[in-house]
């Protein structure tokens, strides 16, 4: 089941299209490329991220086709390429598209290496100069290694800048460029026609090219380590698989398997697709997708998640989903979507980033205009005037946001944490108020029977019979434990008729002719019968109480045990700790709720509450100024999950395609919310440090610069610097211990 966020209208998935950019690098280009999108006639909205490259394009019933968008971003100087719907499909593309970034970084990394060479002298040179020694190269050489460095190294900042210009806009490149050429320009005027011109920059242009060259390399590697978690998911899953045809084994292409085909899973090999253990037993390693650090035993009957390495034995599986429908697909959906989200102050950088451009060139001419002005010999101003062109770069702005957001999602998923929408990182803070539903989420979820008594005349196996051929239908933990208990009492099955469910109380159907209704106290009520008798049914009931009623009449009652989590009461704790309050909304009877209250040291519970009664009493904490996180495992939670604040869904990993909250814990570990809790803190507070330290680099970076207190070749170096360190921050997260 998919639960949108109560606030926000349901997303058409079929009028948005993903595409993947090629060689945007700082948010001028991010700005560009949404300008050119939204101008397409056809198109609604776009959202483009720097970390990962991508566009998200929302379509009118005019939907643009796919051919325009590319064009669109194509004419502004950049690549483009459909993200593919497909699971197979997306993780080719996926390695190809790393495999290009690849490449780009071993050519970034051999034009920084040839800078360095040709630039080497110039550091040397400037040494001996500030020591009131003579220039040992003469001008000729000077030039001939400056222009060398320009033409091999630094010819990509001047096509970015032309085809940026071209386009109507103004990214990073067009800061370099100018930066660069205007120092070449005047030092070759200076050098050549000696009337009144007089110094020389052309290592400062050297210089200034060579270094943003090598920030760049570092930047690059540094945002290919915060993106990792996407190509160590798709490469989980194994290319081909060992299918058995009627006994022969056969080698396929993992997107040849059907629904129902078997497949060999030998010792050391990873599981191809989703499914269920047939034949054989072992252990399964499940880090890398729910992020259990032990091996996991597994035999026939188990369900396996693709992807899973298989310990020692080998197993034969049933496949149950294949692509788009496995568990890994639906992380995956999650994660990308998540990462290509924005959060708020990422949009007001953006905002800033579209003008940072022009108004940075127009404070470097005003550096210039003043500098001469108030006297300063031309060459000084006109050095200023580059210094702060080339320092007041958007790459920082640009990586700030993303890259944190990048690193600290994919952190969160390798430890069973999905994150499904940034949102999450937004609305996390604050959070002073935390509500658990109890069976399967503060219990194990796997009650069992602990007794049984036939009322008004109706003998306990026969109640049993009755009720259990009812509860066959039903999905809740109890009814399968009914079920399981009439099936070890050897009675025999009895088949039910007009299934039907009552939310949040329990179900009714016809058996033999009766119409029969197991579930709460509200649904006996209901059913019209007396509130004496239940009370009477239920004596001594210490936990969960299952009232079974034929036409109307009570017929008896069963009553379950469910342990609580071994982690529930430290987890709460954690929480309290950190000033939560945290209670129980359940929709069993006040007894059975009172004692896993009580067992998990909860603040307070609320008992008997169906659905729609857990989001009146959410929605009436948050008016009453709360912000309220609500975590629960079961379909009738889901109405909760959505009003809440924050949702976390917990469960395994089948669940994860549901989409259910804001969160998908992967784990039935409740202590995964007291670790996502703080992930997400964490990750907030990295996109603001970084925000912070981009902002405060740029405003007093760029008056040092106008002053004249920074040479070219420094500024260079210094910019280049900015954007290695925001990228550096965001990857400390990876070094996060787990707290609990």
């Amino acid at each position: 089941m998919i639960v949108q966020d109560a606030a926000a209208p349901a997303r058409d998935a079929s009028r948005e299209r993903i595409l993947d950019i090629g060689g945007m690098h700082c948010a001028s280009c991010v700005s560009g490329v949404e300008k050119a999108l939204k101008a397409v006639p056809g198109v609604e909205d776009a959202s483009v991220s720097l970390v990962p490259p991508r566009a998200r394009v929302s379509l009118d019933s005019r939907a643009a086709r796919v051919e325009e968008l590319i064009r669109a971003i194509e004419a502004k100087g950049y690549s483009a390429a459909v993200h593919e719907d497909a699971f197979v499909s997306r993780a080719a593309q996926q390695r190809a598209f790393h495999e290009r970034e690849r490449r780009v970084r071993r050519q970034n990394a051999r034009r920084a290496l040839l800078g360095a060479v040709l630039a080497s002298p110039f550091p040397l040179q400037m040494a001996l100069a500030a020591s009131g020694r003579a220039p040992f190269m003469p001008v000729a050489v000077e030039w001939l290694l400056a222009t060398l460095v320009l033409v091999f190294v630094g010819r990509g900042f001047f096509h970015g800048a032309w085809t940026s210009l071209r386009s109507g806009g103004a990214n990073m490149d067009v800061l370099i460029a100018v930066g660069t050429g205007t120092a070449w320009l005047y030092s070759t005027a200076a050098w050549l026609l000696p009337s009144g011109a007089h110094g020389h920059y052309f290592e400062a242009a050297a210089l200034v090219a060579t270094l943003v060259m090598v920030g760049k390399w570092l930047e690059d590697r540094a945002r290919a380590a915060t993106g990792s978690t996407l190509v160590d998911l798709m490469s989980l899953r194994p290319p081909t698989a060992v299918r058995l045809d009627d006994g022969v084994e056969r080698e396929v292409p993992v997107e040849r398997l059907l629904v129902g085909d078997r497949v060999l899973v030998r010792p050391g090999e990873a599981a191809p697709a989703d499914g269920v253990v047939v034949e054989g037993e072992s252990e399964l390693n499940l880090s890398l997708i729910t992020g259990e650090s032990e091996p996991v035993a597994t035999g026939p009957g188990a369900r396996v998640i693709g992807g899973a390495v298989n310990g020692a034995g080998a197993l034969v599986l049933e496949v149950g989903a294949v692509g788009e429908d496995s568990v890994l697909a639906g992380i995956v959906r999650l994660v990308e979507s998540a990462q290509g989200g924005k959060v708020g102050a990422q949009r007001l950088a953006d905002r800033v980033s579209a003008v940072f451009v022009p108004v940075v060139l127009v404070l470097a001419v005003a550096t210039l205009a003043l500098g001469a002005w108030w006297g300063k010999p031309f060459p000084e101003a006109l050095a200023a005037a580059i210094a702060v062109v080339v320092i007041a770069c958007p790459c920082a702005l640009g990586l700030a946001a993303p890259t944190a957001l990048v690193t600290g999602i994919g952190l969160a998923a390798r430890r069973g944490i999905l994150i499904g929408n940034v949102r999450a990182l937004e609305v996390g803070k604050g959070v002073d108020l935390v509500a658990f539903d109890k069976t399967g989420t503060l219990t194990v979820g796997a009650p069992r029977v602990q007794w049984a008594r036939g009322v008004g005349g109706c003998d306990r196996d026969r109640m049993l019979r009755l009720a259990a051929a009812v509860q066959r239908n039903s999905e809740h933990p109890c009814a399968a434990a009914l079920v399981s208990h009439a099936a070890e009492r050897g009675l025999p099955a009895s088949r039910a008729r007009g299934f039907g469910s009552v939310p949040g109380m329990g179900v009714v159907a016809t058996v033999e002719g009766a119409r029969v209704a197991v579930g709460s106290a509200a649904l006996m009520e209901r059913e019209g019968v007396d509130g004496e008798s239940l009370a009477d049914a239920a004596r001594d009931a210490a936990g969960t109480v299952s009232f079974v009623a034929l036409d109307g009449r009570l017929a008896g009652a069963v009553g379950f045990v469910d342990a609580p989590r071994p982690e529930a009461r430290a987890a709460v704790r954690i929480l309290k700790a950190r000033g939560m309050r945290c209670v129980m909304l359940s929709g069993d009877n006040a007894d059975a709720a009172r004692r896993v209250a009580r067992e998990s040291d909860l603040d307070e519970f609320h008992a008997a509450l169906g659905p729609a009664a857990k989001v009146a009493w959410i929605r009436d904490r948050r008016r009453a100024g709360h912000r309220v996180s609500m975590v629960g495992d079961g379909v009738n939670d889901a109405p909760a999950l959505a009003e809440a604040d924050l949702g976390f869904a917990m469960g395994g990993g089948a669940d994860v395609s549901r989409q259910s909250a804001d969160v998908v814990l992967m784990r039935s570990d409740l202590t995964l919310v007291v670790e996502a809790l703080e992930l997400i803190d964490a990750t907030r507070a990295k996109v603001r440090q970084n925000l912070f330290w981009a902002f405060f680099y740029n405003v007093v970076a760029i008056p040092v610069a106008a002053l004249g207190y920074l040479s070219p070749a420094v500024a260079g170096g210094a910019m280049a610097l900015s954007s290695v360190s925001v990228v550096s921050n965001s990857l400390l997260l990876r070094l996060r211990g787990r707290r609990v």
